[in-house]
């Protein structure tokens, strides 16, 4: 069941992970979609909770209000509903750059050395990702912690974790310390895939954070097989 209401009071992407975070906890709420330019707030859930039920897990006394409820049909079908290119677009093209150039690196082809090739992705998907993060540390870190079993704890994590990735990204392509390059790879994207494996398996609908808060990606296995990826092919040069 879905239902649509408008929340007043939320300023910043902090403001709607925390409401996130809270209408979340009600029993049975798979997803909640928050438009932070207008408030519209779209709650799926197997239960359909009331006006009063969702404002008093936000909260009375709280600056989030909910201030109108409208109904369903009111969502245009389009908003619910997008082709699996469609929503994952800017991600397939970045990850066809980043195949296309670690490819060309290696022209004109007279021996195509696998290794270089997986160590010339990796640098550039950790840059470029990188990139995307840095552009707004604190909404990439608001949704990263929403998933993330270390940013769940560590709240610092989210904003030190794309430096991280830009480091990776800068030791791949200078190819600098190779073996424990390769071992923090292992840790750091092992670690980030249990937090999107379970997020699948929970089928909780939440915005995905690999590239930072410029586009809004949501949580699938799209995410699995793109940290695991990078999980496997560290493994390997570990080898």
């Amino acid at each position: 069941m879905k239902k649509q209401i408008t929340i007043s009071g939320m300023t910043c992407e902090s403001c709607k992970a925390k409401v996130t975070r809270t209408i979340q906890k009600l029993e049975g709420v798979k997803s909640v979609e928050i438009d932070l330019t207008n408030g519209k707030t779209i709650i799926d859930s197997d239960a359909l909770y009331s006006e009063t039920e969702i404002q008093d897990a936000i909260g009375r006394d709280s600056k989030y209000q909910i201030v109108r409820q409208e109904p369903i049909s009111s969502i245009k079908p389009e908003e619910e509903q997008k082709s699996f290119f469609s929503t994952y677009k800017p991600l397939l093209l970045i990850v066809f750059f980043i195949i296309l150039i670690s490819t060309l690196a290696q022209y004109p082809f007279n021996s195509f050395n696998g290794r270089l090739w997986m160590r010339h992705f990796m640098a550039g998907f950790f840059i470029v990702f990188s990139f995307f993060k840095l552009l707004n540390i604190e909404g990439f870190s608001n949704s990263y912690k929403m998933y993330d079993i270390i940013a769940k704890k560590w709240s610092h994590w989210g904003k030190i974790y794309p430096f991280v990735e830009l480091a990776l990204g800068i030791a791949y392509l200078i190819n600098i310390y190779p073996t424990t390059t390769n071992l923090i790879t292992v840790i750091v994207l092992g670690a980030s895939s249990i937090g999107v494996i379970k997020s699948n398996l929970d089928k909780k609908k939440i915005k995905c954070a690999c590239l930072g808060d410029v586009f809004n990606l949501p949580m699938s296995k799209v995410t699995i097989i793109e940290d695991v990826t990078m999980v496997a092919m560290a493994a390997v040069m570990l080898l």
